[in-house]
């Protein structure tokens, strides 16, 4: 083979290498994370399991007892709500738009013993009555957090408490507590009177 028709080959085989890596790249993610069923354009975030250290952080940062109502706005799998109620005794409500999510998170419930303190609710988040909560827990993009923060005002009522997963809630909503919790970053703020005079002065969307 003259060195030629080598070159051309090593040239097409770097260019298959290089059109196939990124479709390996997906189907690798959907494998992991469950991308395959978040990538439609009626989702917002794709379904990323919170790591147990990191759900044990949250709730303890939001001192979760069997007093409280624990929603979580894009439940995924129902890590969350589901040791809420199995280690505090509290009642969980996860919401999402994923039905096989939903699915999953009511055969987790069932293997804890906790369906009777906990429910899941196929549903779009900005459009769920979670006035009743608690605590609201989120593993959502920052920009998902902005566009929840008024929503969160308007909807809680004062002495409630927000916790994130990595995502803060801006400038305009400084966190009340920030915690280190392995790699990741726990956020933590209570709804007070100051932001339900902000959520008065925000019309409602038409």
């Amino acid at each position: 083979m003259n060195s030629k028709k080598k070159t051309r080959l090593t040239f097409a085989a770097f260019i298959l290498v290089a059109l196939l890596t990124p479709v390996f790249v997906v189907i690798c993610a959907k494998s992991q994370f469950g991308l395959d069923e978040m990538m439609g354009p009626e989702l917002d975030a794709g379904f990323i399991t919170t790591w147990p250290e990191t759900v044990d952080g949250m709730l303890k940062l939001a001192e979760i007892n069997e007093n409280d109502l624990v929603y979580d706005l894009g439940c995924g799998d129902g890590r969350i709500v589901i040791a809420a109620a199995r280690d505090y005794g509290a009642r969980g409500i996860g919401i999402d738009l994923n039905p096989k999510r939903i699915e999953e998170a009511n055969a987790n419930a069932k293997a804890a013993k906790v369906e009777h303190l906990v429910q899941f609710r196929l549903g779009n988040f900005y459009k769920v009555d979670f006035s009743d909560a608690t605590v609201v827990a989120l593993y959502l993009p920052q920009t998902i957090n902005y566009e929840l923060r008024p929503i969160l005002w308007k909807q809680l009522k004062v002495g409630s408490k927000v916790v994130s997963n990595e995502s803060d809630m801006g400038p305009e909503w400084p966190a009340e507590k920030i915690e280190q919790v392995g790699t990741k970053t726990v956020y933590l703020w209570t709804i007070t009177e100051a932001e339900k005079r902000k959520a008065a002065s925000i019309p409602d969307p038409e």
